[in-house]
């Protein structure tokens, strides 16, 4: 449902909503060849969280006006549904609303956000928006112990009659602890009419998104000042460190609406979420567990310490020992792995199945119960029920050109220190010798062992380096 078919709460026809992000910045502070708004944070660009916001605000219009590094820009975000504007030169965020402003509808109200602020969150915006009436003005604000650097909100009792930049205050104004975020709501034809009044005439030369607040209360237009519950919420990012405290922040977010939802963490601080984590009941997950991309986990999931679980589904009652790499892996329950396993993509694991120590298993399908226990390379197979596989044992999927599979059947025992050269299959119920490097298929219910003849070289003396 659009946020304009809901009944207004102040008597009024309730309009449609445009959401205009200002994304054009260059970000020099950060230091990076990088964009800013395409920096990291929880995995994904800054210029995405923003973007995942307005989307729940419903709006039937959003768009993002971009500049620096424009094509790397766009190529983030392909899935359409959203209007790009560029602005060539960056003039200001009153210069940034010019260029996005002639495609607006003139009967939307403008809810203004910012690329480089990504912890805003929608109810936060919904309560700016409802409070609100739609033919005056609102500017979200947040006190701070030291609000150096930002504009100042100017008040007369309950009404703010400006917002001054820092550079342009006066010490009187300095003192002033209420701060602008930048993010504002107003009638979009009232909005167009501001923006073609304002000037560059201060001293950063450019044009101010914020002098349209003066011009609508110079005009009768009530403006509202409404505040952010914390500066956390409203924090722009500037550079690495902001950046940094921003992670730290999103991810404390992220692990208390998990614990809430009743997951438990050894230490909350210590695990990063840098995508979607879904849990079942009593999960439990230890430090220094980093969860990339979607990842679900089943009821009564343990995840040990120091692993990275990336776009994978674990069943219920699957434990992961410490020190392992998981991506694109699926299991059914019961399942164990590691500690030191790697599971690559296409791995997917039936119930109760062991993955152990220095294993790692690639686009292959290991039935129910069936175990590879230590040191062992498992790449285009099949395994079926009830196999043990012995440590040290390798499948030879690849001959320098093209992978080939292999086969085990139900009920295999494998020895220690086997190669199986692909394509080969093992029957149901075989066992194969240790040491053995199997070209052909082994029959069923039959030992099969292949070992060249040991020879003893008699004189023979081991190679000295040259003086």
């Amino acid at each position: 449902m659009r946020y304009h078919a809901r009944s207004s709460k102040h008597g009024l026809p309730d309009l449609g909503l445009s959401v205009i992000i200002l994304a054009a910045g260059q970000g020099t502070r950060m230091r990076s060849d990088l964009p800013k708004v395409l920096q990291p944070l929880a995995g994904r660009p800054l210029l995405g969280h923003v973007i995942d916001t307005a989307e729940q605000l419903a709006a039937d219009d959003i768009c993002v006006v971009y500049g620096h590094g424009g094509e790397a820009v766009l190529s983030s975000f392909p899935n359409g549904g959203l209007r790009w504007v560029l602005q060539a030169e960056q003039l200001g965020t009153g210069h940034a609303m010019q260029q996005a402003m002639p495609n607006t509808p003139a009967e939307n109200r403008v809810l203004v956000l910012f690329g480089d602020v990504p912890l805003l969150m929608a109810p936060t915006l919904r309560r700016l928006l409802d409070a609100t009436p739609n033919d005056e003005v609102a500017v979200l604000t947040v006190d701070l112990d030291d609000p150096t650097g930002y504009g100042r909100i100017l008040r007369n009792g309950d009404t703010v009659t400006g917002i001054v930049e820092q550079k342009d205050a006066s010490s009187e104004e300095q003192a002033i602890r209420e701060i602008n975020t930048g993010v504002m709501v107003c009638p979009a034809g009232r909005l167009k009419d501001w923006l073609e009044r304002i000037d560059n005439d201060n001293a950063q030369g450019e044009y101010y998104l914020t002098d349209a607040v003066a011009m609508a209360a110079s005009d009768g237009v009530a403006v509202k000042g409404i505040k952010a519950d914390s500066w956390v919420e409203v924090m722009g990012i500037n550079d690495k460190k902001q950046l940094a405290e921003a992670e730290r922040a999103l991810q404390a977010r992220l692990v208390e609406e998990h614990m809430t939802n009743g997951v438990g963490f050894a230490d909350p601080a210590r695990v990063d979420i840098r995508g979607t984590l879904t849990c079942g009941k009593d999960v439990f997950i230890d430090v220094n567990a980093v969860f990339e991309g979607i990842v679900t986990l089943g009821d009564g999931v343990r995840i040990e310490s120091n692993n990275l679980i990336r776009d994978s589904q674990l069943g219920a009652g699957t434990l992961v020992h410490s020190n392992c790499h998981i991506e694109g892996a699926t299991t059914g329950e019961g399942c164990e792995i590691g500690p030191f396993a790697r599971m690559r993509p296409g791995a997917m694991l039936a119930n109760n199945v062991k993955i152990g120590n220095f294993v790692e298993v690639k686009n292959s399908v290991i039935a129910d119960g069936s175990k590879v226990n230590h040191l062992t390379y498992i790449g285009d197979t099949k395994i079926g029920t009830g196999v043990n596989v012995g440590a040290g044992t390798i499948t030879c999927n690849y001959d320098g050109a093209n992978k080939h599979k292999t086969t085990i059947g139900n009920d295999v025992f494998i020895g220690s220190g086997v190669n199986l050269v692909a394509p080969v299959e093992i029957g149901d119920g075989a066992t194969i010798g240790a040491g053995s490097t199997i070209t052909k298929a082994a029959p069923a219910d039959q030992l099969t062992l292949e070992r060249s003849k040991q020879v003893t070289i008699k004189g023979w003396k081991k190679p000295v380096k040259k003086a």
